[in-house]
């Protein structure tokens, strides 16, 4: 990953905009990171990733509680509503 200073990158937004296509960059300032600049398409991948994980999460939360016992019904009763009431 290519590393540059934010002022340098302001001077050449450009080229860090062209570079990022190929590398993410690591911008800096007073020696900390402050961001990355990443091209769209691995921002969509990356994105995509967040969202099967937080899925595949979703199934098995599911599926414990499945396992457990739980049921709408049984939720609905610890929360005090009425089953499939939104």
């Amino acid at each position: 990953m290519r590393t540059v200073d934010a002022t340098e990158a302001q001077a050449r937004l450009d080229e860090i905009l062209e570079d990022a296509q190929r590398q993410p960059i690591l911008i800096r300032r007073q020696d900390q990171a402050i961001a990355v600049v990443i091209s769209i398409m691995e921002y969509e991948r990356l994105r995509a990733l967040n969202v099967q994980a937080f899925l595949a999460l979703r199934k098995e939360v599911a599926q414990e509680a499945a396992s457990s016992g739980l049921t709408e019904e049984t939720l609905a009763d610890l929360m005090g509503t009425e089953s499939g009431s939104r």
